[in-house]
């Protein structure tokens, strides 16, 4: 059956253009017809869909060099309650013409859907879904997204409570009155006196006026959504709930209208069964509601962080406006203790912001004009006026929103494990349910036949598995975030297990990624300022680095700079310049050689200085050798620490820099690296990546994440180290707000303890099913008697799904093995040799 989508073009200017397109798309295998319009920039093309498909039609428009468009929409979906609605959700996505690509998660209970939007549109996905059989939620923004699903949760929470509390109330007395009998004989004699021989008959009409409220009051709900997934031909829990429980009842039922259809003695009731199994069913489901709300606990903070409003100044009065309606260039006024509400820059005014809900660093930073602020963190004391740079969808929160959002809906593919045996799990349950009915019926007799049937059905609900690894991966991606460190995917959460060695850059990763003055030594009899003043207006002319560092390092000490009358270059030595009536020449060991000068008193401070990774210069005034001095990249505080928590985690660590071989050496010393690449220019940086990963190893890159794309890209796992305001690195998987490399470490032992949890919920889910079904069977009857009650096997899996959820909500727990320190303070060179 041939099939019709319109796809969007992009880029066509001409009829060649148009000829191009359709030439293309007449060449795939599978299409009939291509018609391309250049005014509305679509293509219209019939294909068989056995041969070809859409993703197939949008590469070969590329391939031809243009853009496909295509679009992505995200809904929230109500009513699914294990990982067969999951599929079955998919499925009826997919099914629509002009769908790309569905992916469902139970835990955010979010569908995210990639489509040709000229094909399909967003009301013909909210369509299928309710088709399915599930309720669609509309959210137009984030916070309202999240204030929507909140107050749908607590419906859904509510309207649970409410059912447990019903059918409580009427299974109660209904157990009582079946088992109670049997184990207090006191009740027993009782019921005989008050009622006689017919007292059996006597309760099962009150059993079943116990039983029918709760069958088709809250039971309605299973009828309802296991219908649909029968007619759908995806059962799921609630058809196993639905066809158990029906069994049971409409059996005792039999039982108790007609007891002579059976032969004497087996005309027993299970009212009980039916009726408590529903009861606790149901209270399981509300258990798991209320999990599922804690284990997004880390996004709701993430949503709690947006401020709703902003006090915008036009001429000379303020306005209170929602944040939604701030526009770029608009000045924004923040009063002390308010949150700042979008990504500006400071224009007046000087406060401290505490933005370690960002980049997870605890220390206020100092806001003054020309320094950016972050939306979402909090002012101090003073007041601030910035101007509007990045609102809406554009700030860093909503980036680190998005990419939280996207991670949590991902799948790793851990989890294609379970969707396999998902996909495959009710349809086999319903085989062993027939098979067990039919052997307990032939070999032990109609009430048999119904208690493992029905316990069968009831044990095997497959809501554990659904579970395993979305909430893990909430709640682990989650922390995350809280911590500063951002995994774009499930994926990328699950690829760091199997890395061996992690790759640092050094510049601006394990360094600052600016030149300082580090160290400044002066001779016998000079003063120590007075050489830094004179050698600091010497170099005030040059935009050299190392020129900006000693005129940075003397502004700090709060030093006059006055301008040099003379400075002339001397090319491949140094320079000559004139300050204030006195030469001052600046250069390496050669220019002094050349100017006559002995450096050898500063022997043992230049070795230690190289030994270090710095390079020595002199200085002299007046033709005399005033000092030694070394300008750095000086490493980041905390990169020793990350190295050390990395070998502590097994980790091999390796050092890729452009430095020469001595200076990548000294530095790799310091911090205990294991293997070093140096003179690496950077568009190589991608090939020695290639070079490690050849030697049979899993990497992991760790860069700036815009220098170090090529590397970040070829990598297993690059993980970019960010700046709290530039968050969405295209190239790398995972993204370390706040600048700070004990991130790394952190990322590594969550991923693992994220993992382990997955490995167990899944362990759980597939091991309780594994055991039970065959226990529910009746297997073990023969052998030692034992057969398990129906409503034992309800208990059990609501108790599997509890399980699940709970452990998953334990990684919000989770210690890192590094804190984020604060941010160096302002370095004044020492006066001896220090490390870098």
């Amino acid at each position: 059956m041939l099939k019709t989508i319109e796809l969007g073009v992009q880029g066509m200017t001409c009829a060649s253009c148009v000829g191009r397109v359709e030439r293309g798309l007449g060449k795939v295998e599978g299409v009939q017809e291509a018609s391309v319009n250049l005014a509305t920039e679509r293509a219209t093309v019939t294909y068989d869909p056995a041969l070809t498909s859409p993703q197939a039609l949008l590469a070969r428009v590329q391939d031809v060099g243009y853009e496909p468009v295509t679009a992505q929409a995200e809904f929230g979906v109500q009513g699914m309650t294990c990982a067969n609605c999951v599929g079955r959700v998919e499925r009826a996505l997919l099914r629509v013409n002009g769908v790309l690509g569905a992916s469902v998660n139970l835990a955010t209970e979010r569908a995210a859907v990639t489509y040709l939007p000229q094909s399909v549109g967003p009301g013909a996905l909210k369509a299928a879904i309710r088709d399915a059989g599930y309720e669609v939620l509309d959210a137009p923004t984030p916070a309202a997204q999240e204030d929507q699903a909140r107050e749908a949760r607590a419906r859904e929470v509510a309207e649970l409570r409410r059912q447990v509390t019903f059918s409580a109330l009427f299974a109660a007395p209904l157990l009582l009155l079946a088992m109670g009998p049997m184990l207090i004989p006191a009740l027993n004699d009782a019921l005989m006196t008050t009622f006689g021989h017919g007292v059996m008959t006597t309760l099962n009409w009150v059993m079943l006026a116990l039983a029918l409220p709760i069958q088709f009051g809250p039971g309605r709900r299973f009828y309802r959504l296991g219908w649909k997934s029968l007619r759908a031909r995806s059962p799921d829990m609630n058809a196993l709930v639905m066809i158990g429980t029906t069994a049971a009842f409409a059996y005792s039922v039999v039982a108790t209208v007609a007891p002579g259809l059976f032969p004497r003695g087996t005309a027993h009731v299970y009212y009980e069964a039916a009726g408590v199994v529903i009861t606790l069913v149901l209270l399981g489901k509300y258990f798991e509601a209320l999990a599922k709300g804690r284990s997004s606990e880390a996004m709701k903070k993430l949503l709690g962080l947006q401020a709703r409003m902003a006090r915008v100044r036009r001429g000379d009065q303020e306005h209170d406006v929602p944040t939604d309606e701030v526009r770029p260039g608009d000045l924004i006024v923040v009063r002390p203790g308010e949150k700042i509400p979008v990504d500006g820059e400071v224009v007046q005014g000087q406060s401290y912001v505490d933005e370690s809900m960002i980049t997870g660093e605890p220390v206020p930073v100092n806001k003054q004009p020309g320094a950016g602020v972050v939306g979402g963190t909090l002012n101090g004391h003073g007041a601030l006026t910035f101007r509007a740079t990045r609102v809406g969808a554009d700030t860093a929160l909503a980036q680190i929103i998005r990419l939280v959002e996207t991670a949590q809906g991902s799948k790793p593919p851990i989890q294609g494990l379970a969707d396999r045996v998902v996909a495959v799990f009710v349809p086999v349950v319903l085989g062993i349910a027939a098979l067990t009915f039919a052997l307990w019926l032939a070999y032990g007799g109609p009430s048999f036949a119904l208690v493992t049937t029905v316990a069968v059905l009831i044990i095997a609900c497959p809501c554990a598995m659904g579970l395993a690894t979305p909430t893990s991966i909430m709640v682990g991606t989650g922390k995350a975030a809280e911590l500063g460190v951002l995994f774009k995917s499930g994926g990328a959460l699950e690829g760091l297990q199997g890395v061996g060695v992690v790759a640092l850059d050094k510049t601006g990763t394990l360094t600052r990624g600016r030149p300082e003055l580090t160290d400044l030594l002066p001779a016998a009899g000079a003063d120590r300022a007075a050489v830094l003043r004179l050698v600091a207006a010497a170099e005030s002319q040059s935009e050299h680095p190392i020129a900006r560092a000693l005129v940075e390092a003397a502004a700090r000490q709060g030093l006059a700079i006055s301008q040099p009358e003379r400075v002339e270059a001397v090319p491949g030595f140094g320079l000559d310049a004139v300050v204030q009536g006195q030469r001052v020449q600046v250069g390496a060991d050669r220019y002094m050689a050349g100017l006559g000068l002995d450096v050898t008193p500063f022997a043992a401070q230049a070795q230690a200085l190289g030994d270090a990774g710095k390079s020595p210069l002199y200085a002299a005034i007046d033709g005399q050798l005033a000092a030694v001095l070394a300008v750095a990249d000086p490493i980041k505080d905390g990169s020793r620490e990350a190295v050390q928590a990395l070998h502590r985690l097994g980790l091999r660590v390796a050092m890729i820099t452009g430095d020469n071989a001595r200076t990548a050496q000294a530095i790799a010393r310091q911090l205990g690296i294991d293997t070093v690449l140096a003179e690496v220019l950077p568009s190589g940086k991608s090939e020695a990546v290639k070079d490690l990963q050849a030697q049979g190893q899993r990497v992991a890159f760790v860069g700036d994440g815009i220098n170090d794309a090529p590397a970040l890209a070829q990598a297993d796992v690059g993980l970019a180290i960010g700046t709290g305001t530039d968050v969405a690195v295209e190239t790398a998987d995972v993204i370390l707000m706040g600048g700070d490399l004990r991130g790394v470490p952190n990322a590594f032992a969550l991923s693992r303890v994220t993992l382990r949890n997955i490995r167990l919920n899944l362990f759980w889910a597939f091991a309780y099913n594994i055991v039970l079904i065959p226990v529910a069977a009746g297997v073990l009857y023969p052998a030692l008697g034992w057969l398990l009650n129906p409503v034992l096997a309800a208990a059990a899996m609501g108790f599997s799904s509890v399980f699940v959820l709970s452990n998953a909500l334990r990684l919000r727990a989770f210690q890192p093995p590094l804190r984020p320190g604060p941010p160096p303070p302002a370095t004044v060179p020492s006066g001896t040799p220090s490390p870098a």
